[in-house]
């Protein structure tokens, strides 16, 4: 079964945080996996970086790491000085991923965030053209230290390189590399996708990581997403990877800002509140996989 994960923003409200306690949380609640910010693992200290991988080893949790490209490292700007310095925070992010033990670095690694197109511009075709040059360069490095390097398809309110699952596969078949792959979330999918199961289906082998909340951003059960289709769908192509829960319930702070939570999601939990909803959906989402895991065997069986 599938490694159920979930990100340490849904109790933070800022990107920058004590990552081994979020680390020792996850693995009291019982999930397999914590992902963070990759952008404080490059400004920790070498023994906070120590004291965090001594401490996913000794819970047996797993760090997968997710980033939107702040805009002075844009790898697919307009400026050459701009997407020189990009290319090289890519690849130190890697470096710190494989120093670490990481296997996934994900999110919008491809351009910035957030980002929309210039007024009056139409052809985003430059702005690809320009990011797939310098994906090509960092992808070696993403090779050679073992990494899928995970773009992540978003909506359009958000960015507008890659919008759907169909945008994401064509830019994967451009890179040509097996250690490119997509991060499917299912809150943009909600957005952008006309079916979120042929997506996912479509996806397929370029499937590296699953990002899965509710259409409002809540934990899993908590709103409308189809997760019967949804499992379905990733049983169908065979899909082994992470599964990590990205909720956001919280206003206030760097996170709430910059994610857009105007109104309190979470009915004013404390952290305990918080916790038990984790450990809930948690439930929940192993519960849509073994369920849809005997339905899928039954299904091929017939």
């Amino acid at each position: 079964m599938n490694k159920v994960g979930i990100y340490f923003a849904y109790w933070s409200q800022d990107w920058a945080a004590d990552y081994v306690y979020y680390l020792n949380k996850v693995a009291d609640l019982g999930f397999n996996v914590l992902e963070v910010s990759s952008a404080h693992i490059l400004n920790m200290s070498d023994y906070n970086l120590k004291n965090l991988k001594s401490a996913a080893i000794e819970r047996g949790i797993d760090i997968t790491y997710c980033i939107g490209f702040s805009p002075d490292n844009d790898i697919a700007s307009e400026d050459n000085a701009i997407r020189k310095k990009g290319i090289e925070y890519a690849k130190r992010t890697l470096g710190a991923i494989y120093h670490m033990n990481g296997k996934i670095f994900c999110g919008i690694n491809y351009s910035s965030w957030p980002r929309i197109m210039n007024e009056g511009i139409v052809d985003k075709r430059p702005w690809l053209d320009r990011s797939l040059k310098s994906i090509k360069e960092v992808i070696k490095t993403a090779e050679d230290f073992g990494i899928y390097y995970c773009l992540e398809v978003v909506n359009r309110f958000e960015q507008f390189l890659i919008n759907t699952a169909e945008e994401g596969i064509a830019f994967c078949k451009m890179v040509d590399s097996p250690n490119i792959k997509l991060l499917l979330d299912t809150f943009h999918m909600n957005i952008e996708e006309d079916s979120i199961s042929e997506a996912i289906i479509k996806t397929g082998k370029y499937l590296g990581h699953m990002h899965i909340g509710e259409n409002n951003r809540n934990v899993p059960g908590k709103g409308h997403m189809p997760w019967d289709e949804i499992f379905q769908a990733l049983n169908r192509i065979s899909y082994k990877g992470c599964i990590v829960m990205e909720p956001f319930v919280r206003m206030g702070g760097e996170v709430g800002r910059d994610i857009k939570i105007w109104r309190n999601l979470s009915n004013n939990c404390d952290e305990k509140c918080l916790d038990k909803d984790a450990k809930d959906a948690l439930n929940f989402i192993r519960s849509e996989l073994k369920g849809n895991y005997n339905w899928a065997i039954k299904d091929n069986m017939q």
